[in-house]
């Protein structure tokens, strides 16, 4: 297998909403915040739904690479219920190896609802269900080792039992990629996601403001000496000013395209990792990587949804 992506499975629930709504609800918008079930159910019972899709960051990008032609799975934990049900059945339509058997568990399937405000950001609310108890058990060592790049997702570190499962892959795997995820969780943990950074990671996706948290600092610069020091393959999203890839020491730019219409930024990011990571396994240049990620990036904001 190409790519293996393992993260949180979530059901994606799209629904559109005015910024009083996130006022009302103390919402911080373009974050994510993690819920409980009965908060979940409370905001959900306020909403119309837009479109549920089989989500996570990952998964997410997973699916993106599959629709470019690659030969990729995911790993991400659904109890046997109707929304996980709908989960493995929505990724198999895509294409993608899911490589999971589910079981009735004690908690349900994970969810998120994605609010989407006029100006096309999203602010999303999080109820992990089973999708954060995913163990070591979960992953078979197999599995990682007949893959050429893991992909993991620093939303796992958000739960105590996927830190089992986030090592056993890293020690198994032969490549490794991690995206940062959302700047609230490099705040979180930010002296174990430097660590990785540091000495685990050999692909690291990040945007601006998270790359900037990570090495406590408000200088784009000192980010690209930070990176260029690791002589690791670096990938920093910078929305309009376009993207950066500092890649065993090289700083290769690209700039974002113009004159889009936005409808909705959900799994831009998700979407351009996608496009680098398929530069990356059909051996294209940091330059065309880039380019590619940008393509996607800049079609997935276009629509409803993490989609293309």
């Amino acid at each position: 297998m190409k790519i293996l992506g393992i993260g949180n499975a979530i059901v994606d629930v799209l629904c559109k909403v005015d910024d009083d709504f996130l006022q009302e609800n103390y919402l911080t918008k373009s974050t994510m915040k993690l819920i409980d079930e009965i908060e979940f159910k409370n905001l959900l019972s306020l909403l119309r739904i837009e479109e549920t899709i089989s989500g996570g960051s990952v998964a997410n990008s997973i699916v993106g690479l599959s629709q470019l032609g690659n030969h990729v799975g995911f790993i991400g934990k659904v109890s046997n219920d109707d929304l996980g049900q709908k989960y493995e059945d929505g990724l198999k339509k895509e294409n993608v190896n899911y490589l999971y058997s589910k079981k009735k568990e004690l908690t349900p399937t994970g969810s998120c609802l994605i609010l989407i405000t006029p100006d096309a950001e999203r602010t999303m609310c999080t109820f992990l269900g089973t999708a954060g108890k995913i163990g070591h058990n979960d992953i078979e060592a197999k599995t990682i080792k007949n893959s050429e790049i893991i992909f993991l997702e620093g939303y796992l570190w958000d739960e105590g039992d996927p830190k089992k499962a986030f090592d056993k892959a890293i020690d198994n795997s032969k490549k490794v990629a991690m995206s940062l995820s959302d700047l609230f969780c490099v705040e979180r943990h930010k002296k174990h996601f430097l660590e990785l950074v540091k000495n685990r990671l050999d692909i690291v996706f990040a945007n601006e403001q998270e790359i900037l948290s990570l090495i406590d600092s408000k200088s784009f610069d000192e980010a690209i000496s930070f990176s260029k020091n690791l002589k690791k393959n670096i990938i920093i999203t910078r929305g309009e000013k376009g993207a950066v890839a500092i890649n065993q020491g090289e700083v290769v730019e690209c700039i974002a395209e113009k004159n889009l219409k936005i409808n909705d930024l959900t799994g831009a990011g998700d979407l351009f990792a996608a496009g680098y990571l398929h530069g990356i396994i059909n051996k294209l240049n940091t330059k065309e990587s880039l380019s590619k990620g940008t393509e996607l990036s800049a079609k997935i904001i276009q629509k409803i949804g993490a989609r293309i």
